[in-house]
């Protein structure tokens, strides 16, 4: 699996840092960042099995299986049936040697309870290799380390399986109880860090709670308590002495419909960089809802979030677009960490427009070359915006 691949020949004029091919069985470390647009879909879903055989969804590197709030209360039994059936035929097909491991995107359960979690991982059995682990919301400290204690009964060296907790209960959302609450989650983390993959904010239950509902013209980071609240999230678990890896939250919209207010995508990238082609490809994003996910994107990576989740295919590759490392970042990243013995404490930037504190800005560089190892590194003439623009043929 590798992020890109579907513009074969083309890497060379693209990336100065090829992606590197990764799986489920690469260090942790570096697996945390593989996720990308990660893909929801409800268990009930048919033939996923299929799909996923055929590469349907070009570009997906992670998936979410969906038993939670995909999955209607009356329709649980029937989802869990068809979870097992599908996954079953897909690990026949790996025994079978249709397909290796290594062409299976990360794919991830995610589950109501631990009864239900100690279900699935029964009727399974072996076939719970297919997974790189299981998503776990709503986690808390109540019954979180329950969770993590089966999660651990299937992790091994052979066949890693990983926890990806979501934080998105009241005691987290509500001001008075948030800090204590995520100090004692992150606590449990810590404890259990080498089963974590990494952390996802809940911002669809979080906005429940208050009875909002943020629309396609406005980012999480323009609702007030959304915003307040990511921000200790990333405050707690992203310091530099251990950070983990948080994913920017899911974006819900796929559809277009009447705008109310002026589309969030500046047009100087796009006319600058093709004129009036790129002024076109710019209405293109704009009338398919593209410009909010791509501004809240870059607002994700500006607070050090890396990947997303999503709700359709059509999201996959503009995600996975705007993470590609630029060459300035990397070279700059390579400056930092190369300077880091202790000789200097500034070196001005090769590109002539900063200075890299070497202190300071070490962390950051380290996340931007394991991030670069899976994602690439552009050329210096080529932009986010190119690997939007250019056409995926299947």
């Amino acid at each position: 699996m590798k992020f890109f691949s579907y513009f074969y020949d083309e890497m060379e004029h693209l990336f100065y840092q090829k992606p590197k091919d990764f799986n489920k069985f690469v260090n942790r470390e570096l697996l945390a960042y593989g996720l990308g647009a990660t893909l929801y879909m409800p268990a009930t879903r048919p033939n996923i099995h299929q799909e996923i055989l055929s590469k349907k969804y070009e570009g997906l590197t992670s998936l979410v299986i969906d038993l939670e709030d995909a999955v209607g209360d009356l329709e649980v039994g029937s989802a869990e049936g068809k979870l097992v059936k599908e996954l079953s035929k897909l690990f026949e097909e790996l025994n079978r040697q249709f397909l290796r491991f290594e062409d299976l995107p990360l794919m991830f359960i995610r589950i109501r309870d631990c009864k239900q979690f100690q279900r699935l991982k029964k009727q399974l059995g072996e076939a719970v290799k297919l997974l790189t682990g299981v998503v776990l919301p709503k986690f808390s400290v109540e019954d979180g380390a329950g969770l993590l204690k089966e999660v651990r009964e299937i992790h091994s060296e052979q066949h890693p399986f990983y926890a990806m907790p979501i934080l998105e209960t009241a005691r987290i959302i509500q001001k008075e109880t948030r800090l204590e609450e995520l100090l004692k989650v992150k606590k449990l983390l810590d404890q259990n860090r080498e089963l974590i993959l990494n952390i996802r904010i809940g911002a669809t239950d979080f906005s429940g709670l208050y009875g909002i509902r943020r629309s396609v013209d406005t980012t999480v980071y323009e609702i007030a308590i959304l915003r307040d609240c990511i921000a200790d999230i990333i405050n707690i678990f992203q310091r530099g002495d251990d950070p983990y890896i948080v994913s920017g939250p899911v974006w819900e919209y796929f559809s277009a419909k009447e705008r109310m207010l002026k589309p969030l995508l500046r047009q100087t990238p796009f006319r600058e960089r093709y004129g009036d082609e790129g002024l076109k490809l710019r209405a293109e994003l704009i009338d398919q809802n593209m410009d909010g996910l791509i501004r809240e994107v870059l607002m994700d990576i500006a607070n050090g979030l890396t990947g997303k989740t999503v709700i359709h295919p059509s999201h996959i590759k503009t995600v996975q677009a705007l993470n590609v490392v630029s060459l300035e970042e990397y070279m700059d990243a390579c400056t930092i960490v190369e300077a880091a013995e202790g000789h200097l404490g500034v070196v001005r930037s090769g590109f002539a427009n900063k200075m890299n504190e070497i202190k300071p800005h070490y962390v950051w560089a380290k996340k931007i070359l394991l991030k670069s190892q899976l994602y690439g590194v552009l050329h210096a003439e080529v932009t986010n915006i190119d690997l939007i623009k250019k056409e995926v043929y299947v």
